[in-house]
């Protein structure tokens, strides 16, 4: 039986790597998989270094492209993920929560769902009128906002006036917490995790295990 109010940990990570990142959430999925006891529901946050990421479900991409790209001094990695090629870079915050649907609505949609109202009620604390469409994700008219995935505009642009990422975090937690309708509380990135991420590192370096 989960409590009534789920508690999720908020990690500030800083700008770092998109490919770091990724083995920041692969260690925090980790930590859900071996707690049977305890819950470990953490919102990720940070920027990254200028990179593009394509998902599984984009067609090979042109190597020459893909190698203009990397000219222009960003990053280039191929994930997992669905969608399309997107592109990250600093003063742009990136969001991953990693929680355990039990404690709130085991639906997918329903999650999605979720995130795209907070976003929307992100963008009304700045005056911003922001919807979604049917297709996944948030406009501000025929710009998209935010995605499960990417976006075209940008606080900064809608309100012709530069918005940080310290200024927009604590309006983001207010709203996450209340669509969300549970508790944050701060947490930090340990040591402790700074060595299992390395450990991860040196067994990717010996590549795949076999069963």
């Amino acid at each position: 039986m989960y409590p009534s109010k789920a508690a999720v940990e908020v990690i500030q990570l800083g700008r770092i790597s998109y490919g770091r990142a990724l083995q920041v959430q692969q260690l925090y999925v980790r930590r859900h998989l071996d707690s049977k006891d305890k819950l470990h529901n953490a919102l990720l946050l940070c920027e990254h270094p200028p990179v593009y990421t394509i998902g599984i479900r984009q067609a090979l991409y042109p190597f020459e492209e893909e190698q203009r790209l990397k000219l222009l001094g960003a990053e280039f990695f191929r994930s997992n993920r669905g969608g399309l090629i997107t592109f990250h870079g600093p003063g742009q915050l990136v969001c991953y929560p990693i929680l355990n649907l039990g404690c709130f609505k085991k639906s997918v949609r329903w999650y999605v769902c979720e995130l795209e109202r907070t976003v929307i009620d992100l963008c009304r604390k700045y005056g911003i009128k922001a919807s979604t469409s049917p297709n996944t994700g948030v406009w501000v008219g025929d710009n998209k906002i935010c995605a499960i995935g990417k976006g075209v505009t940008s606080l900064s642009q809608e309100l012709g006036r530069d918005v940080s990422i310290e200024e927009s975090i604590p309006r983001l937690l207010e709203t996450f917490s209340d669509q969300f309708d549970c508790t944050l509380h701060h947490g930090e990135y340990s040591n402790n995790e700074s060595t299992l991420l390395e450990s991860m590192d040196q067994s990717s370096d010996r590549g795949p295990i076999a069963g």
